[in-house]
């Protein structure tokens, strides 16, 4: 790709976790393949060194919560002081635990705590990221942001509402970044994937099981991280300087629009 080499790029939620890399990982490395220098940054500390160990001497590691303003501003602010810019941001964070998304049951039965904490990390921590990186690349003239969001923000779930509206939201964020500060040299687009699975999950299903989620795709095959990761990459680099405000679903063909 186009525009890589020896950029600045920051991966939030960049972790590769002990059942293998997920998107933002598979980004990182797709970058530093490119020639990018990385910060991984994730919740889980020993994930995002995983990521890091694997790039090498081209990235580094930090701890992050992404619903945590000082923390943002701080990770933010270090990677400047450090390498005198930054030139891509990756945002690929979401609370997934069973105390948050496994209470994301329905309108009428989510408990407000779960709600709260859904928006605070997986759509104010997107905020929070955006505007600490957004006056450091509207100073050096570019900058490119790419968000994770999710097919659910389109599909009309019976269920995770509000995993939905976070996601949704965060769409609202990234056509109103574009649409502000675009002509200023700040792109910023979103991937929004469908049903991804890791490579150890995908290995550990049964024949059947695999025949019945590939009934749901109009494709040959099941996604994999690599598959957002190498998107989110190709936004990061110049070859996409044409495009934002963009959202594309990565999905196998499970959902047309």
């Amino acid at each position: 790709m186009r525009g890589l080499r020896d950029k600045v790029i920051v991966v939030i939620g960049g972790g590769t976790s002990t059942d293998g890399p997920g998107i933002g990982a598979m980004a990182a490395l797709r970058v530093a393949d490119e020639g990018a220098r990385v910060l991984v940054a994730d919740l889980d500390e020993a994930a995002a060194r995983r990521t890091a160990e694997t790039i090498g001497t081209a990235a580094t590691a930090a701890t992050i919560d992404v619903s945590d303003e000082a923390a943002v501003n701080e990770l933010i602010s270090g990677v400047n002081g450090t390498h005198g810019s930054i030139d891509g941001l990756f945002v690929n964070a979401a609370d997934l635990s069973p105390q948050t998304l496994g209470r994301d049951t329905d309108a009428l039965k989510i408990p407000l705590d779960a709600w709260n904490r859904t928006l605070e990390v997986n759509l104010t921590g997107f905020l929070l990221a955006v505007r600490a990186a957004l006056p450091l690349m509207l100073a050096q003239g570019h900058g490119s942001i790419v968000v994770t969001i999710s097919d659910a923000a389109f599909a009309g779930e019976f269920v995770r509402p509000a995993y939905g509206v976070s996601k949704a939201g965060v769409t609202a964020l990234v056509r109103h970044v574009a649409a502000k500060w675009g002509r200023d040299g700040v792109r910023c687009n979103a991937v929004s994937p469908g049903p991804i699975s890791k490579e150890s999950i995908v290995a550990g299903l049964s024949e059947d099981e695999r025949t019945k989620q590939l009934r749901r795709l109009r494709s040959y095959r099941l996604g994999k991280p690599g598959d957002v990761g190498s998107m989110a990459a190709y936004l990061l680099s110049d070859d996409a300087e044409w495009i934002n405000g963009q959202v594309y679903s990565i999905n196998g063909g499970i959902l047309l629009r």
